[in-house]
């Protein structure tokens, strides 16, 4: 009997030449770093260079968050990668009552230019690429973060980085957005056009699947729902009057990477083929790097377990492979103790030194694209697309993935396949290691990293602290400027800078915006 695949088509106990007919593999596959990119964005891949190695950390105040960046680049770290806690991800300032049990909680609390400055300490902007992973007030947090680089000395251009800036998905599946979604798309607009101008070599979206998976969308979903993203900040970019030339080539994505190796490797490689053909054939470019993902994955924290965690190790692991055999650019590794806490020092170094087994110990970065021809990866790959373009042209349908959103079709597909899997497991049909099937009698004790529960009132001091001392009618002014942008045509982030450089608060260059354009009331249809 054949066993299903994650994105419900049957995966064959064989897979032979008939699994092919009329497969062709130029059309397919190509070569590595030519369309459609099939094999991988470079024609090199990992034997030239390894992956960005880019350990996701942030948690407590800024210091306490700095010194973790510093340990993971002493441990070999290639790449920074910021994780907000919730309040600033949804652009409140930490003194804010609504804020107050979150501050540090699940990232690194940056509420003004005082922050951003402890937050990087010490550490060389012009020579290391940080990703943000901030959505709704990301463009503050970009801004912040060059004013912080300036003042140590690097030059915006020489820049390197991504800041997430995808709003859609939140709508779709994580919920941290702030505005509707439309003004969201024009932030987004203006990001990609002050970047182009002042930030060339900076990443101004990484558009998003891994918090869909998280959520529950199977492999297809995940990789359809996201390029129909993907679609729909093109389309609105090209409405503000950009060739497709200019911003494409700085668009990035993001994806999970699950247990489930052969359909995730299968996956990928769908993603690339199916990005290439729409930008070539529906947008009209006509450079190469326009065509081609580049992609970030992350580990399936979701499969992380609370039972045994140490089993974790051996997921994750699993997952990494997966990735790195499926092409990622670069890549985070969970650690394994997520499931239960912020991971303690000794877990993040093993989940870095996944990574540098595979890197240094493995013969997988030796030649590129090792599974191309593979019977069983081919046609995995063909049903992967093939599922994908399926759950795209509904979105078309249903007039593009804002449209989507508003009716609420994503979310509840992602919910229904997410149920799917409870019922899954809760019967024991999906065996979970340690879980449902394996357990022991008696877990051994862990002790978990702890928050400190002073956090909160630590920022809120320095909040005070900050409105004491800074000019209030130089700030007000710049918010003034900032209002009168949003609810005009002009770019919002050159008086946004202002603002923030006079030292407003996130959470004021926010409350401003939320003043013009309103907040984002969820509706569902379907």
């Amino acid at each position: 009997m054949a066993r299903e695949a994650e994105s419900g088509f049957p995966i064959e106990p064989v897979y032979g030449p008939g699994s092919l007919d009329g497969w062709d593999p130029e059309r397919a596959l190509g070569e590595p770093g030519a369309y459609p990119f099939t094999r991988g964005v470079h024609a090199t891949m990992y034997t030239g260079r390894p992956w960005t190695v880019r350990q996701y950390a942030g948690f407590g105040t800024a210091a306490e968050s700095n010194a973790r960046y510093r340990d993971l680049i002493a441990h070999g770290t290639t790449g920074l990668s910021v994780a907000f806690d919730l309040p600033t991800q949804m652009g409140h300032d930490s003194d804010e009552p609504i804020a107050r049990d979150e501050v540090g909680r699940v990232g690194v609390a940056v509420d003004s230019l005082d922050d951003m400055r402890e937050l990087f300490a010490g550490i060389p902007l012009d020579r290391v690429s940080t990703s943000m992973t901030i959505n709704a007030p990301a463009a503050p947090l970009l801004l912040l973060y060059r004013l912080v680089a300036e003042e140590g000395g690097a030059r915006a251009d020489r820049l390197t980085g991504t800041v997430q800036n995808d709003v859609l998905k939140e709508y779709i599946a994580r919920g941290t957005y702030i505005f509707p979604p439309r003004p969201s798309l024009r932030l987004t607009a203006d990001l990609f056009r002050y970047c182009r101008a002042e930030m060339p070599r900076w990443n101004t979206i990484s558009i998003s699947g891994y918090h869909m998976a998280e959520a529950g969308a199977s492999p297809a979903q995940e990789i359809a729902f996201t390029l129909a993203n993907g679609i729909a900040y093109v389309r609105t970019a090209l409405a503000a009057g950009m060739a497709v030339d200019e911003f494409a080539p700085r668009l990035s994505f993001f994806f999970v990477a699950r247990t489930t190796l052969l359909e995730e490797v299968a996956k990928f490689r769908a993603a690339r083929r199916i990005w290439a053909r729409v930008m070539r054939e529906e947008f009209g470019a006509r450079d190469p790097k326009s065509m081609a993902l580049r992609f970030h994955t992350q580990t399936a924290g979701v499969q992380l377990t609370a039972q045994q965690p140490e089993v974790n190790l051996v997921r994750v692991a699993v997952q990494a492979l997966a990735a790195v055999l499926g092409g990622t650019q670069s890549l985070h590794t969970n650690a394994f103790d997520e499931a239960i806490a912020l991971p303690s020092d000794k877990a993040a170094r093993l989940a870095l030194r996944t990574q540098q087994v595979l890197a240094h110990e493995t013969d997988v970065p030796s030649t590129v694209d090792p599974f191309a021809g593979s019977y069983a990866v081919e046609s995995l790959t063909e049903r992967v697309e093939e599922a994908a373009l399926a759950l795209m042209r509904r979105i078309e349908d249903l007039g593009g993935a804002v449209e989507a959103i508003e009716q609420g079709f994503q979310k509840a597909e992602i919910e229904r396949n997410a149920y799917r899997i409870a019922q899954e497991t809760e019967a024991g049909e999906r065996v979970v290691v340690g879980v449902n099937r394996f357990r022991i009698d008696r877990e051994e004790p862990y002790e978990p990293l702890r928050r400190d529960p002073a956090v909160a009132e630590r920022q809120a001091r320095r909040l005070a602290a900050l409105r004491a001392e800074r000019d209030g009618r130089a700030v007000e002014a710049a918010l003034t400027s900032l209002r009168k942008a949003a609810a005009g045509t002009d770019n919002v982030l050159p008086p946004m800078r202002e603002a923030l450089a006079a030292r407003a608060t996130v959470g004021e260059v926010c409350g401003a915006l939320r003043e013009v354009w309103g907040t984002h009331v969820p509706t569902e249809t379907f």
